[in-house]
């Protein structure tokens, strides 16, 4: 494949990348597009476990969207991942429990694949992209993107240079800083003073009930905190590597395995940062590396039963007697105490036993309570028009952007920047 001038680049081959290479592919065929990756399979949410929500405004940064907006668009996400939804039972019970505590439980259409299954959607995406004249460099990473009186140009590698006439830029979570050095270099200005930060879960079925009857219920607290990425059936917990620490996330497999009767979902505080301070992702990091050096370079892991006597966890506690399963990810045995920030810790405590009221069991003594989990998309672009574009011929839309917390919404960013490059290029719009 010859790197010579395309009309369109996009960075990062996730569901904010593949949304806008659909739209753009399907009303205007002609276009000649570059899709280009540091990975050889585009990762994220899509890759791992691949839970969707179709229902406004899970998943959506509502300063960004309304409604109508959302709705038209997700329609247009549901015919590329043909999702096949969850059924859900006994809502109201649960529902009429929250509401007597001031917690709210949403509805959610909602439909999963489940690791074992992602990378046979994610081939299914890219061949028939493929087949539309997509081109894609995989496994090459941009280091820079300029938009200038010398044009659109983006940087593979560090040393070969792509020119376009429009970019768009969806790295996702983990291109949190990347982001930050183009938008730094570029001039743009930006807003990273939100972050939520939060545990994970770990827990038997029997305990947390509820998934037999709504597979990722979204429970809405006091104080910011919020359920996230529930996962059961075949569940585990699993470390996300980043430059210089690891946080924790969690997986499900598909039905089709046999499950471990383990559940696994998080609890996320958000945290809106005032000024003078300025980073919310540099303060995620820092709680994520001094986490990892309690730890020993891990997450710290304790059991509610040592939370709540006040005392850490050891490689002891996590045996065959009361503590009736092993941890999914055995990290490092402690104090969350040492780690989490007491005013997190304390909402996130209040939340558990609201939890506990709506569904009895997860505050047994067994639960597992794994930390760091840190979401990475605090970045917020200044966009110039409500198409994500942050220059004259540079869009940036996904979860890395901002535009999103989620594929179904990621995917509707990257169609809404189609829509404006469609447009700017004078192509007719349907």
């Amino acid at each position: 494949m010859s790197h010579g001038d395309y009309d369109v680049v996009i960075i990062g081959t996730g569901p904010a990348g593949l949304g806008a290479s659909f739209h753009l592919t399907e009303e205007s065929p002609s276009l000649s597009i570059l899709m280009v990756d540091r990975e050889k399979i585009c990762s994220g949410g899509l890759l791992n476990d691949c839970k969707q929500n179709y229902t406004y405004p899970i998943g959506f940064v509502v300063e960004n969207w309304s409604r109508d907006e959302a709705e038209r668009l997700l329609s247009q996400v549901e015919k590329h991942l043909q999702p096949v939804f969850k059924e859900k039972m006994n809502l109201e019970v649960y529902r009429r429990r929250a509401e007597r505590i001031g917690v709210t439980l949403l509805d959610v259409r909602q439909a999963h694949v489940g690791t074992d299954r992602s990378r046979a959607l994610i081939r299914r995406l890219m061949d028939e992209l493929d087949s539309r004249g997509v081109h894609f460099a995989l496994e090459r990473e941009v280091t820079d993107v300029f938009d200038d009186s010398l044009g659109t140009r983006v940087v593979i590698n560090g040393v070969e240079t792509v020119c376009a006439r429009k970019v768009v830029v969806a790295p996702g979570r983990k291109g949190f800083r990347f982001l930050q050095q183009v938008m730094e270099r570029m001039g743009i200005d930006y807003v990273d003073n939100v972050v939520d930060v939060g545990v994970r879960l770990e827990t038997t079925a029997d305990n947390y009930s509820i998934v037999n009857d709504y597979y990722d219920p979204k429970f809405i607290f006091p104080d910011g905190v919020r359920t996230f990425c529930t996962n059961s059936g075949c569940a585990r917990v699993v470390l996300e590597r980043y430059q210089g620490f690891n946080l924790v996330n969690g997986h499900a497999f598909s039905e089709e395995r046999a499950g471990n009767n383990l559940v696994n979902f998080a609890l996320l505080k958000t945290i809106g940062l005032k000024d003078p301070v300025r980073s919310g992702q540099q303060m995620a990091v820092f709680l994520a590396r001094l986490a990892n050096e309690i730890g020993g370079g891990k997450p710290l892991m304790q059991r509610v039963g040592d939370f709540r006597m006040g005392k850490r966890s050891s490689a002891e506690t996590f045996n065959e007697d009361l503590y009736s399963f092993f941890p999914s990810c055995p990290v490092t045995a402690g104090d969350l105490g040492l780690a989490v920030p007491a005013k997190i810790m304390r909402h996130i405590w209040a939340a558990m036993k609201k939890l506990d009221t709506i569904v009895p069991g997860i505050l047994h003594p067994s639960t597992i309570m794994y930390y760091p989990e840190i979401k990475m998309y605090a970045n917020k672009p200044a966009f110039l028009d409500r198409h994500f574009r942050v220059s004259g011929n540079v869009y940036m839309v996904g979860d890395g952007a901002g535009t999103s917390r989620g594929i179904t919404a990621a995917w509707a960013s990257g169609i809404r920047a189609a829509e404006g490059i469609l447009r700017s290029l004078g192509r007719t719009v349907s």
